[in-house]
């Protein structure tokens, strides 16, 4: 996995806790740290580090993981505004994963294996989308859609109706946005 989200998740727990608290869950995982934006890491470590957050917290690893991805989609937002700036409302910017943003990861950093995402609905209020990973971290991409829609000022509600945690071959992720709730 790419040291960026690493660096996000860092970003997440400093902004929860101070660099203490990072530190600390560094320990509690049992690593070292030191992720360079670009590197590679194992995704035992991504694992690790938000296993050994949600047992220090008292909290399960689908919400830990939906509070990093909330934080690290409003940090990526920070770092690369062109992806953004485009876009008016959430669904929007996601219709554009696979075929701008997904390439453009992949051109940035080769070696990346970014999540596909299948749209089977386009309504502008009610959306769905087919996630597909060999990481799983659909959990991930709910806490990112969460923060899409804070970034774009829309409420949304985020659900799956099939999720590959309990064996099905893709997560499909509903949202219904609600503008007057930004």
């Amino acid at each position: 996995m790419k040291g960026i989200i690493f660096n996000l998740v860092e970003g997440f727990v400093v902004a929860q806790g101070g660099e203490r608290a990072w530190d600390s869950l560094l320990d509690t995982a049992d690593l070292d740290g030191g992720y360079s934006s670009l590197g590679d890491y194992a995704d035992e470590e991504l694992f690790a580090l938000i296993t050994a957050y949600s047992e220090t917290h008292d909290l399960t690893l689908a919400d830990t993981t939906r509070a990093v991805g909330r934080h690290a989609l409003l940090g990526l937002a920070e770092r690369y505004p062109h992806f953004f700036a485009p876009h008016i409302r959430t669904r929007d910017m996601l219709l554009t994963l696979n075929d701008v943003i997904h390439p453009e990861v992949r051109k940035l950093h080769p070696s990346s294996r970014p999540p596909d995402f299948v749209y089977t609905s386009t309504d502008p209020d009610d959306f769905v989308m087919g996630y597909s990973s060999g990481r799983h971290l659909c959990f991930l991409a709910e806490g990112m859609i969460t923060g899409a829609a804070e970034h774009y000022g829309e409420g949304v509600t985020v659900s799956q109706s099939a999720c590959m945690h309990d064996g099905a071959d893709q997560c499909v992720i509903h949202c219904t946005f609600d503008e007057s709730r930004g």
